[in-house]
């Protein structure tokens, strides 16, 4: 089976400010590796040019459109021609292009929700920009950040036809465990959010003023000038995805701090565990429904809810259990979490959808026919 894929995503060239543009670059390297074409569309907006860290990738077509006309005119064709059509959240006029694509394309139509907590907390209030409760049954397949109870609500609430979870991953020829002493005793990488530094705070700002002699990291743009930072902390204002192993490697633990919309919802492992875990750095985490569905708690991964917890693991926590959590979060991703389990899961969920159309025309059958006939 030889897709070709279109997908109108938020950023693929830029990982400034968001999380987006890793978990597409990783998904579209597995997809061309299993010999799919990639054609990727994004709005040339000013905040993502300025720091664009990707020009032209090997693995997939890259395409900028200015406007929904420019849109419309330049790309309906290859909209047409796809087997698989992909719509990723936070796209600025999404609800346009959602329309007008899933009234164009002749194949599989998908909405690859990165989001979707976020995304169920602000549909019923109207917040929500880029997707509505009225076009979600229009698209054949739902793709969930978010597992769990979460598919459910979207099938019996909303209508989805079909809803099935997608989480992020990390690229294993980015992110691989080096042999270097830890610079910070623990570090966090995330874009500033009001709803996750109150967590920040809690587990690495408290415990870095108590201990001042160890050094602790927070890389990310986005946070207030008017913070100050304890003076064993440093803050690296951005950190382009190439630096990400680097980063991880020099730390002795890392953080995972979860959104408040997440936390609720659970079942939304954020791309730090994946990355961190591919470098083989050991996780600290805040606690969220169904984490133990992607790491197992006390063995592959480390829970804490306040700055004595992160304390105590700092104090005395062995060196052998401390690297024998991180090599166990590295087996289990490796058997679980690669961009490549990622990329069989996404050719799985497009046949079942294709299963489910009430009927099957020559232009979404030909992928099958091919491989039938091989």
């Amino acid at each position: 089976m030889k897709l070709n894929i279109v997908i109108i995503g938020l950023s693929i060239t830029s990982s400034w400010g968001n999380g987006h543009a890793t978990t597409y670059r990783a998904l579209a390297k597995a997809l061309s590796d299993l010999g799919h074409s990639v054609t990727f569309l994004e709005r040339d907006v000013p905040w993502y040019r300025e720091h664009r860290d990707l020009e032209n990738p090997t693995y997939c077509k890259v395409a900028l459109y200015g406007s929904l006309i420019e849109l419309a005119q330049a790309y309906s064709q290859a909209v047409l021609d796809a087997d698989l059509v992909i719509l990723g959240s936070y796209v600025p006029d999404g609800v346009a292009i959602g329309e007008w694509l899933t009234a164009r394309a002749t194949g599989i139509t998908a909405f690859y929700d990165i989001d979707t907590p976020v995304t169920l907390a602000g549909l019923d209030a109207g917040e929500i920009d880029y997707i509505t409760p009225r076009l979600i049954p229009r698209f054949n397949l739902y793709l969930s950040f978010s597992g769990g109870p979460a598919l459910d609500l979207i099938q019996d609430l909303y209508g989805s036809p079909l809803a099935r979870a997608l989480y992020c991953s990390a690229d294993l020829r980015m992110h691989a465990a080096r042999k270097a002493p830890p610079k910070w005793s623990v570090g966090y990488l995330g874009t500033f959010s009001a709803d996750r530094q109150p967590g920040l705070e809690r587990l690495l700002l408290k415990p870095a003023r108590q201990l001042e002699g160890h050094s602790f990291v927070v890389a990310g743009p986005k946070y207030p000038e008017s913070l100050r930072w304890p003076d064993n902390v440093t803050h690296i204002p951005h950190l382009p995805p190439h630096q990400h192993s680097e980063f991880y490697c020099s730390q002795s633990y890392t953080l995972n701090v979860t959104r408040s919309d997440m936390k609720s919802l659970g079942f939304s492992p954020s791309v730090r565990l994946f990355e961190a875990a591919a470098c083989g750095t050991p996780i600290i985490s805040d606690d969220w429904p169904g984490i133990e569905t992607v790491f197992a708690p006390g063995a592959e991964i480390l829970i804490a809810s306040g700055p004595r917890e992160v304390m105590q693991i700092l104090g005395e926590m062995p060196n052998d259990r401390r690297l024998g959590i991180a090599a166990n979060a590295r087996a289990r991703l490796l058997r679980e979490h690669t961009p490549a389990h990622r990329a069989c899961q996404l050719e799985t969920y497009y046949l079942e959808a294709l299963e489910q159309l009430p009927y099957v025309n020559d232009t979404i059958r030909r992928p099958i026919e091919l491989e039938e006939a091989k």
